[in-house]
């Protein structure tokens, strides 16, 4: 009898751990890079994401992108930045990102990460927002630190990223 409520207790447990858990239902992923006025947006999202709304450092932001899927309104241009010189989406199809460390200041959700772009990983800090049941992020970084010059000055290779991420509920 004490060995089923112990069990009982402990299934208890992980049901309202999981409760307090959630994962994306989905992402619309664009990007900005002011240098050449370009804008647009990336596609084919997974995620292996974990929410812990209790326990924020118990969370894991992880997931990719499909390379092949990044989009500028410019069929030239975007046929020119899949190709071998600058993402090189055959080599490498997809982008992915792993969270290391993720913790809450008030309202804001601190993602610090791994970001692997042409297989070069640099670390991204993330700064996401809840808005109507989705996460809204927001990270910068310089395509040249993962081997895609655009431009010859590394500050001109600047790119604003924008995330949200629907949840499930």
């Amino acid at each position: 009898m004490r060995l089923g409520f112990i069990l009982c207790f402990l299934f208890l447990q992980k049901a309202i751990v999981f409760a307090q858990q959630n994962e994306f239902a989905s992402a619309r992923i664009t990007f900005e890079f002011p240098s050449k006025d370009v804008k647009g947006s990336i596609e084919g999202f997974e995620s292996q994401s974990k929410i812990d709304w209790e326990v924020p450092s118990n969370s894991i932001f992880k997931g990719s992108v499909k390379a092949a899927t990044l989009d500028t309104n410019n069929g030239l241009r975007n046929w020119s930045l899949r190709g071998s010189r600058y993402f090189n989406v055959k080599d490498h199809p997809k982008i992915t990102y792993s969270s290391r460390a993720v913790r809450k200041t008030g309202s804001l959700w601190v993602i610090d990460g791994d970001l692997t772009i042409k297989g070069n990983t640099k670390s991204v800090q993330i700064e996401f927002n809840e808005r109507n049941g989705k996460l809204v992020g927001k990270a910068s970084l310089y395509s040249s630190d993962f081997g895609i010059k655009i431009k010859k000055k590394r500050e001109d290779n600047l790119v604003h990223v924008t995330l949200e991420l629907e949840l499930v509920r």
